[in-house]
């Protein structure tokens, strides 16, 4: 079968080429598979307008939202957004909508699915591992693609007043849905094929649902535009060093500890580096306060929140990317960073510690956060006098990251494709 003649039905959700995060990531993945196969996109009519800005995109089915789901939406967002959002709670209370979506999904194309229509089904957002596809009933002769998936990420041992600070201990609520959503076993138990972010949620839906190794496939769910790649190799000052940090401003990315790790660097070195923070949210003000207290106004610079052109710039001026998040899932700003040519120091824990290797920088295990913090010292101190290292790790990163361009992934996908309908 021509690659192009292959009639995929894409499922997602959350495809929106405004938004950052999931919807975003959405986007690319149909923007680059559009290109290689035959698509029908199925998304929230919320997308609509972004989407129609661009005369490629055709053969789109736009779902909408009832009145009633609209009301339950503004509901729990002043239910769980009050100061800082409950992502537990809110994640549990989105369900109906996003179960309304999946009904009328289900509702439109069962008959098509059925009859053949289509030679793969593919369900690609949400991309956490607690929601369910009830199309999945119409596939007995369609393959069914599900992912990828990434989430369930605990909290290290070591970060337990974080964690209550994160509202972790909500996260209870994620177990429970598994036995109270329709369909949730069934989509993971039926899939052809089930696409994992990385190596956490890979063993634990496979454990989840005692799955095969053939039916599961470690599958980052991240990545870069070609333009994020530079050309040239990058040169380092012998003198000075500019670190970045890129990210939320919330308890878990652990932005703290990067400031405190700076105060406790030697006074010869210090003197010469810069910290760029690059983000905004709930711990801007107590951040800005930890620096005044620590005496490093001079060498931490706030840029606050900057959009993905600007922040491009950033990566391009640093030398080190530094990035001390507890629990990251996917954490495509470390995929830019190293697409950029910086050597990355972040922490092992989630999908982050298997993007980073030996080569392209260091993996801080998660003990505590006086551990973390001492070995940020060591690291960055290790990089500033070692320029050789620096240049070799820079190289090495952009390599890295060359695997992780959307055309490249949908390739990878088209293959996965191509192999599940041969199958049939």
């Amino acid at each position: 079968m021509n690659a192009k003649s292959i009639k995929a039905l894409l499922i997602i959700e959350q495809c929106n080429p405004d938004w950052s995060s999931v919807p975003l990531v959405g986007y690319r993945y149909y923007q680059e598979l559009s290109k290689l196969v035959s698509i029908t996109l199925v998304t929230h009519e919320r997308n609509k307008s972004a989407l129609q800005k661009y005369s490629e995109h055709k053969n789109i089915t736009y779902i909408p939202e009832s009145n009633k789901i609209k009301k339950y939406y503004n509901l729990i967002e002043s239910l769980t957004t009050r100061g800082k959002t409950n992502w537990p709670l809110f994640n549990t209370l989105n369900y109906p909508i996003y179960a309304e979506f999946d009904n009328q999904v289900y509702k439109r194309f069962k008959n098509l699915v059925q009859q053949g229509e289509y030679d793969i089904v593919h369900g690609l957002t949400p991309m956490m591992p607690r929601y369910p596809y009830k199309i999945i009933k119409a596939c007995q002769n369609t393959p069914f693609l599900l992912g990828p998936v990434n989430g369930g990420v605990p909290f290290p041992i070591g970060f337990q007043k974080v964690a209550r600070q994160e509202f972790a201990y909500l996260n209870f609520l994620r177990t429970v849905g598994r036995y109270l959503i329709p369909n949730y076993p069934k989509t993971y138990q039926q899939a052809s094929k089930i696409l994992l972010g990385s190596t956490y949620t890979l063993n634990l839906i496979q454990d989840l649902f005692s799955l095969p190794d053939s039916q599961v496939k470690l599958f980052y769910e991240n990545g870069i535009t070609k333009d994020f790649l530079v050309s040239e190799d990058k040169t380092f000052s012998k003198d000075t060093l500019d670190l970045l940090f890129v990210g939320r401003l919330v308890p878990y990315k652990g932005a703290d500890m990067l400031i405190e790790a700076v105060s406790k660097i030697k006074d010869s070195i210090r003197n010469r580096i810069k910290l760029t923070i690059v983000g905004d949210g709930s711990e801007r003000e107590n951040l800005s306060k930890q620096v005044q207290k620590l005496k490093l106004n001079s060498i931490v610079e706030f840029s606050g929140w900057v959009n993905q052109e600007e922040t491009k710039n950033y990566y391009q001026q640093a030398d080190i990317f530094c990035f001390p998040s507890i629990r990251e899932f996917g954490g495509a700003v470390v995929i830019e960073a190293m697409a950029s040519g910086l050597p990355c120091i972040v922490i092992n824990n989630g999908g982050i510690g298997e993007y980073v290797t030996d080569i392209t920088g260091f993996k801080i295990e998660p003990i505590s956060r006086q551990y973390v913090i001492d070995e940020f010292v060591k690291k960055i101190e290790l990089l500033f006098n070692n320029n050789d290292l620096k240049k070799q790790m820079s190289s090495e990163s952009v390599k890295r990251a060359k695997e992780f361009v959307w055309e490249n992934k949908a390739q990878k996908i088209l293959e996965i494709y191509e192999n599940l309908v041969a199958q049939i």
